[in-house]
């Protein structure tokens, strides 16, 4: 119940800031703007970072020999990340009039606790939705399309995501894991975290469908990107354009010349990086993408033109499946034994310390998960991985439709034969 009440002052905040800003001078609203933000942002700040805070305190008070100061751990309400970005964008595109404000509360507080996309996005623009909060139509076409999209969602986290879980977790439990146990492990979690955070963005987008509502969509094939430019324009899309159009946008983006543009590129993705999550480990990931995206302009700035696809595509995996290890690893020392065997400090194949808790299965779930991720090539080809039946004739449409519903049952036995895996972003 007091979360319930931290929610429920959330969405009374921002409404009743956005009503404040109504008819005031451009003085007043900016105030009020600031006002907004500080009451949202404080709030994610104390229940997100109050422990990290204390402990990075803690840490340097007894390196220098003192004594640390009592803390209660604080706990993070579930989805409290995702509701307050809401909130921060619906203040914003208020002061800046791109949306009108919300009259009716009950209406924006159902915007605000949408329970599909409420826990891990996607992140849903205000205007986004206002019309269907209004007047939505419901049809049996729309809601057989909603469901058809959530039992794909589904399949992508139980059938993949999940049975690719236990090999994740093996590897970075490994005190001295071999190189091949490193990559194994490396490319095990980059597969298993697309496929758990689209598989959910695939079931909140359908379930919001089946209700009448349109979600925009969070993934775009991103595995598939030539650059980094690229792949974050595939890679939870909502978040990416949060951070371009109320960080990055806001920081000055490019208009203050080179120099300004990549320190802007770099603070963006490290506010990123911390937003995932109170810990080092997420500020160097955010670090890193934003070094490889100013790395990325200046290229295109010197006159570099674009690499063939291949080539690029290989750079660019290679650097995210670096970039995954320090966002999945606790701590430094765990990320950096398994940056270490990954290039060749322990070399060596699968020892029998992890074969024997990899089963036959995984290994082949881990193929099929990257020949999945390859799959959308060949789009043109099969016609049963389209989002809508439109064009579809003879065998082509009852395929379309039946797959998904096969995979869903095979799912769904699957949930009931073993532990529940909790969705990644559930943690951020």
């Amino acid at each position: 119940m007091d979360f319930l009440a931290l929610l429920v002052g959330v969405t009374v905040w921002s409404f009743w800031i956005a009503q404040a800003m109504e008819g005031r001078s451009e003085a007043a609203r900016t105030r009020l703007l600031v006002l907004g933000l500080t009451g949202q942002l404080g709030v994610l700040g104390w229940f997100k970072y109050a422990n990290f805070g204390v402990q990075t305190f803690n840490d340097a008070v007894m390196a220098l020999g003192g004594t640390p100061m009592p803390w209660a751990q604080i706990i993070l309400p579930v989805g409290l990340s995702f509701y307050v970005l809401q909130s921060v964008s619906y203040l914003v595109d208020v002061y800046r009039r791109d949306v009108p404000t919300s009259r009716d509360f009950v209406a924006y507080a159902a915007y605000k606790a949408m329970f599909s996309q409420l826990i891990a996005g996607p992140i849903v623009r205000y205007a986004e939705v206002a019309e269907d909060l209004r007047a939505r139509t419901h049809s049996l076409e729309k809601f057989g399309l909603g469901a058809r999209r959530f039992m794909v969602g589904f399949a992508m986290k139980v059938l993949v995501a999940d049975t690719l879980a236990p090999v994740v977790d093996s590897v970075f439990a490994l005190p001295a894991p071999t190189t091949a146990e490193a990559w194994v492990g490396a490319i095990a979690y980059t597969l298993q975290l697309f496929f758990d955070f689209a598989g959910y963005s695939a079931m909140a987008i359908g379930l919001a469908m089946m209700c009448g509502f349109r979600f925009p969509e969070n993934f775009d094939n991103p595995y598939l990107a030539g650059n980094i430019q690229e792949f974050w324009q595939r890679w939870h899309m909502t978040l990416s354009r949060f951070l371009r159009d109320y960080l990055y946008i806001s920081l000055g983006g490019n208009r203050h010349g080179p120099v300004r543009t990549y320190a802007n590129l770099l603070l963006t993705m490290v506010i990123g990086g911390l937003w995932h999550g109170a810990n080092w480990t997420f500020i160097v990931w955010g670090f890193w993408h934003g070094a490889l995206l100013a790395l990325h302009r200046f290229w295109r700035a010197s006159g570099g033109g674009p690499m063939p696809w291949i080539l690029g595509h290989a750079l660019l995996m290679l650097a995210v499946i670096l970039g995954w290890v320090a966002f999945r690893a606790p701590d430094f020392a765990s990320a950096f034994t398994l940056y270490a065997a990954m290039f060749g400090a322990n070399w060596g194949g699968i020892s029998d310390a992890l074969a024997w808790q990899i089963t036959p299965d995984q290994w082949w779930f881990l193929w099929l998960a990257l020949g999945l991720v390859y799959l959308p090539l060949l789009a043109g080809r099969l016609p049963f991985l389209r989002l809508s039946p439109e064009g579809l004739s003879g065998l082509s449409r009852p395929v379309w439709m039946w797959w998904p519903f096969a995979a869903f049952l095979l799912g769904l036995v699957l949930l009931y034969s073993r532990a529940a895996v909790p969705f990644l972003y559930f943690q951020f």
